[in-house]
């Protein structure tokens, strides 16, 4: 079976300026999301909508839209397809070191050096936070040259001051690693992306990745600090949290459509996971739509 290299994607910014932004209404056809990474640090704004994050180990799925900083080197998936539902996408991605070395060590550019550090754990702002920065990062690309550069600082500025946020990963996943590693780091991924609704055993996936089943343990384990059944676990309260805020199916019908056989070993993963129980979940949801 053959599987996609990771891939690393390049960026060119506009000419004239040393930012790339694109943004996505709802009505284009956004390709599906795919696994890449790339030095530059990424800001995305997704208004309304909800969708799934994969960034670096971290999987988790976002409501009502969503507000990300990225760093560098820092993979991830894409995060609206035609499955999404939102509004508008919004991507801007720029160099660590865009602001120039004596610029970025300015004192009062501190806050904002040290929040392009902390981005490489990846950043999911909220609240306030993210419908005002969202606004202003969704209306940047109209303005001038001077003045889109000058807007940026702002919004770095004002995610930079903000406590709305949390981080999404607990320590730095890069893949700045060997092509064995990077190779193999995307089988794993993908083929979990793509069998989680069924048992994937040890023997599999280890056979999968060209290792014995204990050298698989030791390298899942150090790649992303997780075993690998609660990795794939993860990957199906994902997809359950999605089911259960579309309101068709009942609990038990989603318990066994993402893979689990057993009602109280999935309530008991959804709460591990989530902080809730799935009916928990299944009614704040509906409260955020009142």
């Amino acid at each position: 079976m053959l599987y996609s290299k990771p891939k690393l994607e390049q960026i060119e910014p506009s000419f004239g300026s040393s930012l790339l932004i694109q943004q996505f209404e709802k009505s284009s056809p956004n390709k599906d999301p795919f696994w890449h990474f790339h030095p530059e640090v990424e800001l995305v704004y997704v208004k309304g909508g909800n969708g799934k994050r994969h960034v670096g180990n971290h999987i988790s799925y976002y409501q009502d839209g969503d507000l990300m900083l990225i760093g560098s080197n820092l993979p991830h998936y894409g995060f609206t397809d035609r499955l999404t539902g939102n509004e508008s996408e919004t991507v801007l991605q720029m160099k660590e070191n865009f602001l120039g070395h004596d610029f970025i060590n300015l004192p009062e550019i501190k806050p904002i050096k040290e929040l392009i550090e902390n981005a490489k754990l990846g950043i999911v702002f909220t609240g306030e936070t993210k419908d005002k920065v969202g606004a202003k990062l969704a209306n940047l690309n109209k303005l001038p040259a001077l003045e889109k550069l000058i807007g940026l600082i702002g919004i770095l500025n004002d995610m930079a001051v903000s406590k709305e946020y949390f981080y999404l990963n607990p320590e730095v996943v890069s893949m700045e690693a060997n092509a064995m590693d990077l190779h193999r780091t995307t089988l794993i991924y993908d083929y979990v992306r793509k069998h989680f609704k069924r048992n994937i055993s040890l023997d599999e996936i280890a056979e999968e990745s060209s290792m014995t089943v204990p050298a698989f343990c030791r390298y899942f384990k150090k790649l992303t600090n997780k075993t690998f059944t609660h990795f794939v676990n993860e990957h199906r309260i994902v997809h359950a949290s999605k089911l259960l805020t579309e309101g068709i199916l009942n609990i038990t019908d989603i318990c066994f459509a993402c893979g689990f056989n057993n009602i109280s070993h999935f309530n008991r993963q959804f709460k591990e996971i989530t902080g809730k129980s799935p009916s928990e979940y299944r009614k704040e949801f509906k409260k955020v739509l009142m």
